[in-house]
């Protein structure tokens, strides 16, 4: 089964926790604090690599988590960081966030490597609170938690030349006598059921080729299998669009041509207007008296009244004839012609972490509720049963303004509020 698009939930590993601790040893019974910080977590890596052609690794695991850090320890140690989750896609593969629908990254080369999202930083130890006023302090920071998102994966070939046309004009057999490619070849309609790469090489140089799945009328509005896979020739510099010149489907000829070029118009203007070579394949079944003229009767019909002719060039994959000047050809152009620039990438806070946003809500039984950003980042460093953490916590809410935005809500004394998991009754 092919797969080219699929939704996927990542998640980053958690921080981990920071510790309390006070050094002991037999000659020192109330030693300082020496609470290690707690490990960051695993990251979220998109790898691409040129041994995968599919998406259909996600089809049944399309949920991904990376390790949590470690707790930090006494003696001042760190806890160890999670590991990481790579994850590899075939090259051309497009991430997008699920949510917005922006891309955030274009994985086209052997290799590329994107960090979707990062993992949560490790909670400070106690012995990093620990100042010349509070010498013993008995409270530690949690690890950053981190939150799952969706990222939709869809792969978009590269490659230099793509190969289109009917089903059963050649494609694929073309395919596979000019280039290191395999692909399954039969005599009937969509043998071809994923887009085939191969790597031609030509003297010193090579250029990848995609057998894109055949196209038919109505393929720019999903009919067949063409519409599908159009999106995969989306990037290539050149097309070779292959038409049957013996007509052994019981087609003709001059109206495949259009009929193609159509559907590439309707599915896109850009894809249309790409150069193009077009390619009068399975010369070998027609009589060599009547060739010449068939080629001429194909060239007088399809040539505009404005504009260019098309280069045309006539082969047969079986014969082999025409092969070396189709390659030679190709070559020329394609030297021409720049390889097309990456995805733009928009700027997005696809991993931004929030750390400001601030929303003050009165609860049906007039609790005030505080959340957001703001709340998460401050609570992680609290802990209740600590005089010093909890006086710390009264503090930032009177100096970051949060008691003045309660009091404009409404909030008076002997009222309740609930931040987090930490519940108060306010008093002056």
């Amino acid at each position: 089964m092919f797969l080219d698009k699929v939704k996927i939930t990542i998640k980053a590993g958690n921080g981990g926790k920071g510790c309390v601790s006070f050094y002991r040893s037999k000659l020192t019974i109330n030693g300082g604090p020496d609470g290690g910080d707690g490990g960051a977590g695993g990251n979220i890596i998109f790898r691409a690599s040129n041994h995968q052609n599919t998406l259909y690794g996600f089809k049944y695991k399309r949920k991904f988590v990376a390790e949590n850090g470690k707790d930090g320890s006494g003696t001042h140690k760190t806890g160890a960081s999670g590991a990481d989750v790579v994850i590899d896609v075939p090259c051309g593969t497009v991430i997008s966030d699920a949510e917005s629908g922006k891309v955030i990254a274009d994985l086209r080369e052997d290799g590329d490597l994107f960090t979707a999202v990062k993992g949560g930083l490790g909670g400070r130890g106690n012995a990093f609170f620990a100042t010349a006023t509070r010498q013993a302090p008995r409270f530690s920071q949690m690890g950053e938690e981190t939150k799952e998102r969706e990222v939709i994966l869809e792969l978009k070939t590269i490659a230099d030349v793509g190969l289109v046309g009917y089903p059963n004009v050649g494609k694929s057999t073309l395919l596979s006598v000019i280039s290191n490619a395999r692909p399954k070849i039969a005599n009937y309609a969509f043998t071809t059921l994923v887009p085939n790469l191969g790597v031609v090489q030509y003297y010193d140089n090579s250029f990848v080729v995609a057998d894109i799945p055949g196209l038919i009328e109505g393929a720019s509005e999903g009919v067949g299998l063409g519409h599908e896979f159009l999106k995969h020739i989306e990037r290539v510099r050149l097309i070779l669009h292959l038409v049957d010149l013996s007509e052994s489907e019981g087609r003709d000829a001059v109206q495949d041509y259009f009929t193609i070029n159509q559907e590439l118009e309707k599915y896109s203007q850009k894809l249309a207007a790409l150069s193009q070579i077009v390619v009068l394949t399975k010369t070998d079944l027609i009589a060599p008296e009547i060739l010449d003229q068939k080629i001429a009767d194909f060239k007088k019909k399809i040539m505009p009244k404005n504009g260019a002719a098309p280069i045309i060039l006539s082969i047969s994959s079986i014969t082999n004839s025409g092969l070396e000047n189709l390659k030679n050809i190709v070559w020329q152009n394609l030297e021409k012609i720049p390889r097309p620039p990456a995805i733009e990438i928009e700027e997005t806070n696809f991993d931004k972490r929030d750390k400001t946003s601030l929303e003050i809500i009165r609860a049906d039984d007039g609790t005030f509720v505080v959340s957001g950003g703001y709340v998460d980042n401050l609570v992680r460093g609290i802990v209740l049963s600590d005089f010093n953490s909890f006086s710390y916590f009264q503090m930032r809410l009177k100096r970051d303004g949060i008691i003045d935005k309660l009091k404009e809500k409404g909030m008076k004394e002997g009222d309740q509020v609930k931040i987090k998991d930490i519940e108060f009754i306010y008093e002056e």
